[in-house]
């Protein structure tokens, strides 16, 4: 059936988006043993928050119902981001931390202005689900 495919489709991208979420592993294992980011930059790190963010929202049942692979793939990578930049907070420079806590700042003024302004000015799943896609 249809929604079996999907569910299986679902099920290896989550298996593949781990892996994703874990490729940056290495990085950080080198950045705790020389307790030094060196020249790695939080960039990437900061992003995939924000895109994580992003998809988990979209994947909440008031935007986008039946989407809980969406939700916990999400999720997860949340949890995996979010560990990543506090080893790379713990041992960056003082101006790298800054720059780190305005970006994030940014991140989190973007979505409490997505969430507020979706769930108050989109009244359907559909219109809900557009928005919050697009983005």
């Amino acid at each position: 059936s249809a929604d079996a495919a999907r569910n299986v489709v679902g099920i290896i991208g989550n298996v593949i988006s781990f892996g994703l979420f874990l490729s940056p592993t290495p990085v950080f294992w080198r950045i705790i043993k020389a307790k030094d980011v060196e020249e790695f930059k939080p960039d990437p790190y900061l992003a995939t928050l924000l895109n994580c963010m992003l998809w988990v929202f979209y994947g909440l049942p008031i935007v986008h119902p039946n989407s809980i692979l969406v939700v916990t793939i999400n999720g997860i990578g949340l949890v995996i981001e979010g560990s990543y930049l506090i080893i790379f907070f713990l041992y960056s420079t003082n101006n790298k931390r800054l720059k780190m806590i305005g970006v994030l700042a940014a991140e989190a003024a973007f979505m409490v202005a997505v969430v507020l302004g979706v769930l108050l000015g989109a009244h359907t799943h559909e219109k809900r689900s557009m928005i919050v896609g697009i983005l």
